[in-house]
């Protein structure tokens, strides 16, 4: 005898609509800078801002960019296209290696430019919408919960 599986929830068309433009837009943008960071030549950001760590060209950067950044928004991409139960998780995944790269990039960089802070806000809604859309925020939202 299998138990039976609960239901999907349905997502919000607002949520779901969300987190495909951002997870689009985030997997666009990692395509595009793996071309130009690999096969641009870095896309003019001078390679001194490599001196001290363990690159010596844009190539790597560019590739890790597109496989692990841009991967991830395909997965989350995939599975929420194919309706898989796993799909909001992908997506609050991939909004976490989106941020983690930032993050890691400035520290590596160690300059900050306003396309960081577009990028990490991308991946930060990906997440809170990929949370509320698990079903993280409360009705009634002020409600008390039971002692």
């Amino acid at each position: 005898m299998t138990a039976a599986v609960p239901p999907v929830q349905p997502v919000a068309r607002r949520l779901r609509l969300g987190l495909l433009i951002v997870a689009w837009f985030s997997l666009a943008s990692a395509l595009v800078g793996m071309i130009g960071l690999t096969l641009g030549g870095g896309i003019g950001i001078p390679t001194e801002w490599l001196d001290g760590s363990v690159f010596d060209s844009y190539v790597w950067p560019g590739v890790i960019l597109g496989v692990v950044v841009g991967g991830a928004q395909a997965l989350a991409l995939v599975a929420d296209h194919g309706h898989f139960r796993v799909a909001l998780g992908l997506h609050a995944a991939a909004g976490l290696v989106m941020m983690i790269w930032i993050f890691v990039e400035i520290a590596i960089l160690l300059v900050w430019s306003p396309l960081h802070g577009i990028y990490f806000v991308a991946g930060l809604v990906q997440v809170v919408l990929a949370v509320l859309a698990l079903g993280a925020w409360p009705r009634p939202f002020l409600a008390r919960s039971p002692r």
